[in-house]
């Protein structure tokens, strides 16, 4: 990872917008290149989480203005082709990615049907929450919805990284009574618990299994969330499902999937990368009227100039998130 000077993005687009961003963050999933797992065949920016203030927006552009504080997901997208129209964002026809998001200034293709405008400044400490919901508190609660949590349910949780963590915060909000969260770090396990997570379970295998059995009436969780993607979380969702349950799958995929067991068990998968822009207007609602604070998953803060220091904390699970700011 290194921290470069780039020439300073531009409107090519009346649809376009320029954030000054006032915070990003390295995800879990920018790891993968990091370690080499599906490594870029040359140097490229990096990073899709921001929040930050406009400062200059396309002639075409009518939803938000300079000077707004905006939120946006880690895809852009139109909001008005077919399938955005059915709340599938994440894959809008038009869509797409950015280019590199650890910045300070960044350009947002499709500003109208990506981005939200809070309804004024943030407070400073509602920042990392509003943060959060560019891309992880949105992924877990696509993780929860795909897997039909609902007032009731009992969920088990596979993965305990900011994914997992928001996962469990979204199950509880959804009404789940039973949220088992599947970690072996103390710091992350103290996270779980404040946002809402009824058990610990930190053996894996068949003890984490048997485990999650006695505490399910010996069938399996209604709801699995797999906020991870290797073939043993899948593996693990899967096994812990009773049958007829449902599995949330939103962990970058790197491993196969049980097709036969799921078959004969009844056990169901939905999901794939997060509709953020979707999610947005209910969940900046809940942050900004502090019922959420999903911002909690970031347990260290550097310098943007400190960006390499960020991913060797993650890597080395040091950290849960790392924030920076530009």
């Amino acid at each position: 990872m290194r921290y470069e000077e780039r020439a300073d993005p531009v409107i090519l687009e009346p649809t376009d917008a320029i954030i000054r961003t006032v915070a990003v963050c390295v995800c879990g999933s920018d790891l993968w290149p990091y370690r080499a797992e599906s490594a870029p065949p040359a140097p490229r920016p990096i990073g899709h989480e921001y929040v930050g203030i406009v400062e200059s927006v396309g002639a075409g552009v009518t939803t938000v203005t300079a000077g707004d504080f905006v939120v946006g997901g880690f895809l852009h997208s139109d909001g008005t082709c077919a399938v955005c129209r059915k709340g599938a964002t994440a894959n809008c026809e038009h869509g797409g990615g950015f280019d590199g998001c650890q910045a300070e200034l960044i350009r947002i293709p499709d500003a109208d049907g990506t981005l939200i405008a809070t309804p004024g400044q943030p407070a400073a400490d509602l920042i990392p929450s509003l943060l959060a919901l560019s891309d992880v508190m949105c992924t877990g609660w696509h993780a929860a919805v795909s897997a039909g949590v609902g007032p009731g349910s009992s969920v088990v949780v596979v993965g305990d990284g900011a994914v997992g963590l928001s996962g469990v915060l979204a199950a509880s909000q959804l009404g789940a009574t039973t949220v088992i969260a599947m970690s072996r770090h103390e710091s992350r396990q103290q996270v779980a618990l404040e946002f809402g997570a009824t058990h610990i379970v930190a053996d894996r295998g068949e003890e984490g299994l048997a485990t999650v059995k006695e505490l399910t009436d010996g069938i399996g969780a209604d709801a699995v969330l797999e906020c991870v993607g290797t073939a043993e979380a899948r593996l693990q969702a899967v096994a812990a499902a009773r049958p007829g349950g449902q599995i949330g799958l939103v962990g970058v995929p790197h491993g196969d999937l049980p097709t036969d067991e799921l078959f004969w068990s009844n056990k169901g998968i939905r999901g794939g990368p997060a509709p953020v822009r979707a999610y947005l207007p209910l969940l900046i609602d809940m942050v900004w009227n502090r019922q959420i604070a999903p911002g909690k998953v970031f347990d260290l803060e550097l310098p943007l100039s400190e960006v390499a220091d960020a991913y060797r904390a993650m890597d080395e699970r040091r950290a849960i998130k790392v924030l920076l700011r530009p």
